[in-house]
């Protein structure tokens, strides 16, 4: 795969991503974007987590935002501690990069914040403030918001996308603390079903996080709910 040029509009800021592991993301989300509708997962995401040792020779150069394992969670709880140091050991050797860590576990990411370089923005995904169990095996959000909290040393951001029924002061409570530098919002692009808010709730939501000037990045598909 070596480095990629960013593609999509899932983070227009970043511009490359790399991926070293290979093997299905152990959250496996009802609504993961890897698992295509037309052509299915790609061979590389299948069976057991594995380190691909050809991307460890990869060049990142410099002046690039690069967004590690974005197919995967690099610290999902299933993946060897090794395998994480290896990964961010490539990444300190490109010092002058800005890298992008996110993860559903950053509980497990702060177990490795002395090694993730200094020029890092770290993030995790929180789809709702309610429980996500019927839609995949990640830890429950607010075990993803005390952990971000822990990680403050860090530009940091939060993913509300897809965007899930959810509780608005409880939500808006955990963005505040988190203090993210901004926050994108996004609805399901791939119909799965999901339980929605309708577009009033989720513009109360972008009007209360607003009030606390933190920046809000809407994705595009949040059209499909102002829509109707």
């Amino acid at each position: 795969m070596s480095l990629k040029k960013s593609e999509g509009n899932m983070y227009p800021w970043v511009t490359h991503t790399h991926a070293h592991l290979g093997g299905e993301c152990p959250h496996k989300c009802k609504y993961c974007y890897v698992d295509n509708p037309r052509w299915g997962r790609p061979e590389k995401y299948k069976g057991e987590l594995r380190l691909i040792e050809k991307e460890f020779g990869t060049k990142y150069g410099e002046g690039k935002t690069i967004f590690m394992e974005n197919c995967n969670d690099l610290f999902a709880a299933e993946v060897p501690a090794d395998f994480i140091r290896r990964i961010i050991a490539h990444s300190q050797a490109w010092p002058n990069n800005a890298y992008v860590f996110q993860s559903k576990r950053p509980a497990r990411m702060v177990d490795f914040a002395a090694l993730i370089p200094e020029n890092s923005m770290i993030g995790t995904t929180i789809e709702t403030n309610r429980d996500t169990a019927q839609i995949g095996q990640a830890p429950h959000p607010k075990d993803r918001y005390r952990a971000m909290l822990a990680l403050r040393q860090f530009r940091s951001f939060v993913t509300i996308e897809p965007i899930i029924k959810f509780d608005l002061d409880e939500l808006a409570g955990w963005i505040s603390e988190i203090q993210p530098e901004f926050v994108n919002i996004g609805a399901d692009s791939k119909n799965h079903g999901l339980p929605e808010p309708t577009i009033e709730e989720v513009d109360r939501l972008i009007s209360k996080l607003k009030g606390w000037d933190i920046e809000i990045r809407e994705k595009h598909n949040l059209g499909r709910l102002r829509n109707g």
